[in-house]
């Protein structure tokens, strides 16, 4: 962060000065180096009537706290969320401190995992948030997304529900209306595909197994791992959630496809049908 100063004129200066100005050895031994020669170099301007202003220097960060360097030194744990967002925006549009900008954008969003389901427009309207900067978050916030994609390729998800459900979470957890996501996967259990297979409303959804049947077979699926979330965070499955699982287990059941689990995604948990015993 700059330095931030005011500049005060030789008059008030010395209006301001004591009449026996303290030695520069008076200087606070505490005071910084920097402090110590300003305040030297201004005692020594005022006795020697120097005409021109002095830049009063009043604080400034230290490098050592710079959310970059104390990343750098000790890793990116150590920040907070708001010094995270500083530090992924740079700098913030003229006239905009970029902290501000980012206590800012926490406080639209009320969390990081709600900024990471935000979409172009859902920035509209925040004062330092440009086109380049919305284009910037985005393409951050899709690159955990896919990042999260790539650790489950090439790896059997039968050994891997973590990575699923950290997945589904950031994909769909936050998302405002229901979403349905089909996972299909090989004889290995690696993903060939994740697609969004149907989208509703806040309260519901219609889901067709017959089109989720269709893509298995198009893509030659020997496995599916399907989810869905529920904006209002409780993860317990409904009664039609439990009617559309074993339809759509019995109908993939039909051309040899296994349904390994049906996944009830909230913000912070979810409900397993495998694990509780199907419906």
């Amino acid at each position: 962060m700059a330095d931030y100063a005011c500049t005060i004129d030789q008059a008030t200066l010395e209006a301001a000065l004591p009449e026996a100005p303290a030695p520069a050895a008076a200087v606070p031994a505490l005071a910084s180096p920097r402090a110590r020669a300003a305040a030297g170099n201004g005692v020594a301007a005022a006795n020697a009537g120097t005409p021109s202003p002095r830049w009063l220097v009043r604080g400034k960060w230290h490098k050592k706290d710079m959310p970059r360097e104390r990343l750098i030194e000790e890793g990116p744990g150590v920040l907070s969320d708001t010094e995270m967002i500083a530090l992924v925006l740079g700098t913030g549009l003229p006239g905009h401190d970029v902290f501000d900008v980012a206590r800012t954008l926490l406080d639209r969003f009320g969390s990081l995992r709600e900024m990471l389901d935000a979409t172009y427009s859902d920035f509209d309207g925040l004062r330092g948030i440009g086109p380049a900067k919305k284009a910037q978050l985005l393409a951050i916030m899709e690159m955990a997304r896919r990042s999260l994609v790539d650790k489950m390729r090439g790896r059997s998800l039968m050994n891997s529900p973590e990575a699923v459900q950290d997945y589904l979470r950031l994909r769909i957890g936050g998302r405002p209306q229901e979403v349905f996501v089909s996972l299909f996967l090989d004889a290995r259990h690696r993903l060939i595909r994740c697609e969004e297979s149907a989208r509703g409303t806040l309260t519901r959804m219609a889901v067709y197994p017959r089109e989720i049947v269709r893509r298995a077979l198009s893509l030659n699926a020997a496995s599916l791992i399907v989810a869905h979330n529920h904006p209002s965070g409780a993860v317990q499955p409904s009664a039609s959630d439990c009617r559309l699982t074993h339809t759509l287990r019995d109908a993939l059941a039909l051309i040899d496809v296994r349904l390994i689990d049906h996944l009830v995604i909230g913000a912070d948990n979810t409900y397993s049908f495998a694990r509780a015993g199907w419906p």
